[in-house]
């Protein structure tokens, strides 16, 4: 069943966004060059569903002149010290926090991002910047020493080469600075394909630092996964491909990649189950919930999506959730209270809402929202699904939207088994006042982040991967570098 009663309007500012678009055309070899095809991608405002602007499909030979350019730029750029390297990724920090206005507004326009998270994305990209900076500096690695009688070891941490980049459209300039910064520190060229939904904050950066890299460092091609991610994933010259994004979209480029025996590094999907025991804070977790399970949308691959909480306490606890989800605002970009946009487009709120429909024809109790709201703009209410029953579709299926699920368990043994029924392995927390609890069973639970009284609190210093199908690498970190970085062993013979 469904409520009758509409708790959701789309709150629109007064006046439109009116972004600065980058220039058209690839960026290739430190320039926006032409493409080799005169075909476009419209890029659609997603909160009122018009046309921004429009950006090159990119082709084969695209990305193959970006490759070049790439690796024609390697050695000069592998040679420079961590401090100059440091340096470079400062001053590109410097640019964004000097346009932070520019990249806020442009995000928001691209994504449908209410302003809160626009402004926080902007803040952790340059942030990312900022401690890679620092962590080009300070490798650690095994000493020197005689590790043989008579001979003594070296270890050298080179950079991989050319990195194939390929970010998402849930959070395009952050996605793409989680892999620039670390790429550049470790001492790589990149070619990046961005979403071609929402390109348009990366081709904006690299607009503004053109002048600041040096040519061929940085690069990105515009266009469809299947031709340009395709490419750069099989391409011979490329050293390691990284991508953000979906499990379908990770086989395929790990599958790819094989042919050329290069290493991938896979940051994927999660349906991170939130465990509530019942000696937990409950409105600390229901307030916990909305925060987590609803940021950007619920399109976020860490999200609050699949509460697990003790029978005890259930009827409870989503009595709170369902209150707490019921006062979310709903906004398009340039309202200042929104907490969620839009879906990213109208392929994706489609998506959300045949899940929704599965929902129902699963007999499951949509306990607030469920429904699409009136446009334009591709709005859905916030929903929470109540008295989910163990393996229902809805416990293991990424929605990928505003959609909350609330299940419960007996026992602590239960809830640990059901929480790692899943395919995936990215995140999850624990809710629990048992200090002994909160020790043993984050270390049960089969995930990359385990959170315990709160869900989504990411720091730079902290590794962010998964394990199962969320894929492996890490992104954020010194771990990060690591990924972008091999190590070869020199030994010298003092016999």
């Amino acid at each position: 069943m469904t409520t009758e009663t509409a708790l959701f309007t789309v709150r629109r500012a007064e006046a439109a966004l009116t972004p600065a678009l980058p220039p058209f055309g690839q960026f290739i070899g430190g320039t926006f060059v032409p493409s080799s095809s005169s075909e476009t991608v419209d890029i659609v405002n997603p909160a009122t569903e018009e046309v921004l602007t429009q950006v090159p499909a990119g082709t084969v030979e695209d990305v193959d002149a970006a490759v070049a350019a790439a690796v024609a730029a390697k050695e000069a750029w592998a040679a420079k010290t961590p401090r100059d390297r440091s340096a470079v990724l400062l001053k590109i920090a410097d640019i964004i926090e000097a346009n932070r206005e520019v990249f806020e507004t442009l995000e928001a326009a691209n994504t449908g991002k209410p302003s809160a998270v626009a402004e926080d994305d902007i803040s952790s990209a340059i942030d990312t910047f900022r401690f890679s900076a620092g962590a080009a500096r300070a490798y650690s690695t095994l000493g020197a020493d005689d590790y043989a009688e008579n001979h003594t070891s070296v270890i050298h941490r080179e950079p991989v080469g050319v990195v194939g980049v390929i970010t998402p459209w849930n959070y395009p300039l952050l996605m793409a600075a989680w892999k620039i910064a670390p790429v550049l520190g470790a001492g790589n060229t990149l070619v990046l394909k961005p979403s071609e939904q929402t390109p348009l904050t990366t081709l904006k950066l690299a607009e503004l630092i053109a002048s600041e890299v040096p040519a061929g460092v940085i690069n990105i091609v515009t266009g469809p996964g299947r031709v340009v991610g395709n490419r750069l994933s099989e391409h011979p010259d490329v050293d390691l491909v990284a991508i953000t994004g979906s499990v379908g979209s990770g086989q395929k480029v790990a599958a790819a990649a094989a042919g050329s025996v290069k290493r991938v590094h896979l940051e994927l999907g999660g349906k991170a189950p939130v465990v509530v025991f019942a000696d937990a804070d409950l409105e600390a977790a229901a307030k916990g919930v909305r925060s987590a399970g609803f940021w950007n949308g619920g399109q976020e691959c860490g999200a609050a999506t699949r509460v697990l909480v003790h029978e005890s306490v259930a009827e409870k606890f989503t009595e709170l959730l369902v209150r707490e989800i019921s006062e979310i605002t709903v906004g398009a970009p340039g309202t200042d209270d929104a907490e969620i946009g839009s879906m990213i487009s109208k392929a994706h709120y489609e998506r959300v809402l045949a899940a929704l429909d599965e929902v129902r024809k699963d007999g499951l109790t949509i306990a607030v929202g469920g429904r699409a709201i009136d446009g334009p703009g591709y709005f859905i209410e916030p929903t929470v699904v109540s008295n989910v029953p163990a393996g229902a579709a809805i416990t293991s299926n990424e929605i990928f939207g505003p959609v909350v699920s609330v299940e419960t368990f007996s026992t602590d043994e239960e809830a640990i088994t059901r929480a790692n029924e899943t395919i995936y392995g990215l995140a999850a927390s624990v809710w629990t006042r048992d200090s002994a609890r909160s020790l043993t069973v984050p270390r049960k639970l089969d995930f990359g982040t385990v959170w315990v009284n709160s869900h989504l609190v990411i720091a730079t210093e902290m590794p962010w991967g998964g394990f199962k199908g969320s894929g492996y690498g890490r992104d954020l970190s010194s771990y990060a570098l690591d990924d972008f970085s091999r190590t070869k062993h020199v030994m010298y013979n003092r016999g």
